[in-house]
């Protein structure tokens, strides 16, 4: 193996890694110290996208300031900011507050499902045995994972349900909106100013000076690493390993985000996870799996 597709994967676990990390210390804040998700959704994204168009005015400011010339692409990125970045961050947060990190990110696993049902319907066509299997894998282990193998019982909080059902959606519209924009200019400009973009609003809408919450070393520096490690570098490590690794590759990779979301949920906040929930996780995290395997047999010389 290459030395550059070892940096690719490296890169491409260290972000779901983080991501995971974020999710479990946003629990925290929510349970323990009662930090409003509203309040963290607009700090993370306002922070986060300051600093990646920092980053990206330092390291190209042609590149970075190009899709503002352009007044299609400009309102092609301000919608995503709103239904595909805000949304998904919103949805992924409010997910965790009502139910837990772990159960919140696997659900938000449903997005392949979710993106393979939504392109057989767009193209009118039946989807591949390999795909519906992957919608059968994703609708059962949800089954399992809500009501922990007790068919005719809901056996989480029902706000968590529908909440990371919401975050699979937005993950979904996230994935396929700004496909034709990170095309034309790059990933970093593209997330850092939907990212500043929908945290200037929200930040705005819910007047976060109003929210503060109490300073405490622990508080703020779970804010800090939710912000900086979290969000800014997770999404720079993720998008940095696609220089170096196949899309697919990168994708399965990102099922680091919910095992470790879930193992530190589990070691540190108290989450039970049973035989049938932990089937169903599986399900839902294989579906990724099985669609890299499905796109490497097509074509193995794509891969790494």
């Amino acid at each position: 193996m290459k030395n550059g597709s070892i940096r690719g994967i490296v890169l491409a676990m260290l972000g779901p890694l983080l991501w995971g990390i974020s999710g479990t210390l946003a629990q925290f804040l929510f349970d323990d110290i009662h930090v409003s998700s509203h309040w963290l959704v607009s700090v993370r994204m306002l922070i986060s996208g300051i600093l990646l168009v920092l980053y990206g005015l330092i390291g190209n400011h042609r590149q970075e300031m190009r899709v503002w010339h352009h007044k299609r692409d400009s309102l092609s990125l301000i919608f995503f900011s709103f239904i595909g970045m805000a949304a998904s961050q919103y949805t992924y947060f409010m997910a965790i507050e009502a139910g837990n990190a772990a159960t919140a990110t696997i659900l938000q696993f449903l997005a392949p499902a979710m993106i393979i049902i939504y392109l057989a319907l767009w193209t009118r066509r039946f989807p591949r045995r390999i795909d519906v299997f992957s919608v059968i894998m994703a609708l059962s282990g949800t089954v399992l994972l809500v009501t922990h193998g007790q068919l005719t019982t809901l056996a989480m909080p029902l706000g968590g349900f529908v909440w990371g059902v919401g975050a699979a959606v937005s993950s979904t519209l996230y994935t396929l909106l700004p496909r034709n924009l990170l095309k034309e200019y790059g990933s970093i400009p593209i997330v850092g100013w939907s990212m500043l973009i929908g945290g200037t609003a929200f930040s705005l809408y819910y007047r976060i000076w109003d929210d503060m919450p109490a300073f405490s070393w622990t508080t703020y520096g779970s804010v800090s690493f939710v912000v900086i490690f979290g969000t800014m570098f997770a999404y720079l490590f993720y998008l940095q390993s696609l220089r170096y690794i196949q899309p697919t590759t990168a994708s399965v990779l990102g099922s680091f985000e919910p095992l470790s979301a879930t193992t530190l949920s589990i070691i540190f906040l108290g989450v039970s996870f049973g035989v049938p929930e932990t089937i169903g996780a599986v399900l839902i995290l294989g579906t990724v799996a099985v669609q890299a395997w499905a796109t490497y047999t097509t074509n193995p010389a794509a891969e790494i």
